[in-house]
């Protein structure tokens, strides 16, 4: 039988060492873009393996990291099997979106003001390799003979996690039976939604703009077809989720480029938009409307041709037989430590999660952090962490693994 005790005193005795772990993490830069992340993971893997760690280095091919719009990527596995079982995964990842303008701290400096610890990161989600590290140093002292816990630090999901997790499960390096993700410490998360990214380029002719009749102008079409579009997002309120959290279908278009100069008529502009897929939504069906709302409109400008190229297809996550059993053990154990209620739900972004879904295996999302993103800064300046959070959370997850692996 597990020890709750030992789990307990282990973590609360480990506490200053697991805040100066993470400090040690968001001290090393990765941002994405660029996405040189190989020297994040180095140093990660140096510190789990001081922890007694014995870490996997997967590192990505150059050409596939290349395609994915980074510069390397190197995957971390730890496993610790403890008998015969289950295999539970605990993924974070380590590439982060880059500091921007505006912050009153070191976005490297790890400082620490009130109990928050300060730093790109900090939160999204590098807190979760503190977490998982140590909840798993934890069962070590808890006499568990059943299952294993395996460690997934991967660094692409701010480009999309095509050669993080599903580079892992596709190539067959894991083969979890349940999966835990890097999340906040107040919410469950088991249902959040797609995401279809559509590049729209409206291809015209130049001209001098003392005679425009003698161009074709790209921009005329492609604002014709942003109106299409924009009257096709407000018949998105009508549709909202049963998933608590989760909302209504958007629309956003969130790039536009084009034009030569201002005194000539532009003969190409390029839009690419977002489309959030609620979980009851089909990707393929919201696809394909949207391109024949853009085929539409582009019927008004015969001179002009328009293209529409997808970027990214992340389908959302649902739940899956299984999910309910580890969300209900997780809610338990975080509904006691936290002191309120936790319950599960959906959330309107999409994540690395799908990856593991669409791989059959159920995963829940459930980490350190506040009861919002706002609260934590996340991909915004001052990005913040509550330490208080990541000890909490950090046991809700231990005593989770060592129940749900018990049997």
């Amino acid at each position: 039988m597990t020890d709750a005790h030992a789990i307990r005193d282990f973590l609360r005795a480990s506490q200053e060492a697991q805040t100066r772990f993470l400090a040690e993490l968001v001290k090393v830069p990765s941002d994405n873009p660029p996405g040189d992340c190989a020297p994040h993971a180095e140093r990660a893997a140096a510190l789990l393996e001081e922890l007694g760690f014995t870490v996997e280095r997967h590192r990505v091919p150059d050409d596939l990291v290349r395609a994915n719009g980074m510069v390397s990527a190197v995957n971390l596995v730890v496993r610790r099997r403890f008998g015969d079982g289950p295999v539970v995964a605990l993924n974070a990842h380590g590439d982060v979106v880059p500091p921007g303008e505006g912050w009153t701290k070191d976005p490297y400096g790890a400082e620490i003001v009130d109990g928050w610890m300060y730093g790109r990161g900090v939160a999204v989600s590098k807190s979760d390799f503190a977490t998982y590290a140590y909840a798993l140093l934890a069962l070590e002292t808890a006499g568990l003979d059943r299952g294993a816990v395996e460690l997934h630090l991967t660094y692409d999901e701010e480009a999309g996690g095509e050669i993080g997790p599903k580079w892992l499960l596709d190539e067959g390096i894991s083969k979890p039976d349940y999966a835990i993700g890097a999340g906040f410490s107040y919410g469950v998360v088991t249902a959040h939604n797609g995401c279809l990214h559509l590049e729209v380029e409206v291809n015209g002719r130049s001209a001098h703009a003392a005679l425009p009749s003698t161009g074709i102008d790209a921009l005329e079409a492609a604002t014709g077809v942003l109106n299409a579009l924009y009257a096709l997002r407000k018949t998105y309120a009508e549709t909202v989720s049963a998933v608590p959290g989760i909302g209504s279908p958007q629309l956003t278009v969130g790039l536009i480029r084009g034009g030569i100069n201002t005194n000539v008529v532009p003969d190409r502009i390029t839009l690419r938009l977002d489309r959030r897929m609620i979980p009851e939504e089909t990707p393929e069906t919201v696809e394909e409307g949207v391109r024949a709302v853009i085929a539409e409109a582009a019927k008004a400008f015969p001179q002009a041709r328009v293209a529409v190229r997808r970027i990214l297809l992340a389908r959302p996550l649902k739940p899956l037989p299984g999910t309910d059993r580890l969300a209900g053990i997780l809610c338990g154990h975080a509904s006691r430590i936290m002191g309120e209620p936790v319950e599960a739900k959906g959330v309107p972004l999409y994540t690395d999660a799908r990856h593991y879904a669409d791989a059959g295996v159920p995963i829940i999302l459930y980490g350190a952090g506040p009861h919002t993103i706002e609260e934590a800064n996340a991909h915004r300046a001052d990005e913040r962490l509550p330490l208080s959070d990541l000890h909490k959370a950090t046991e809700v997850v231990a005593l989770t693994l060592a129940d749900l692996l018990a049997g």
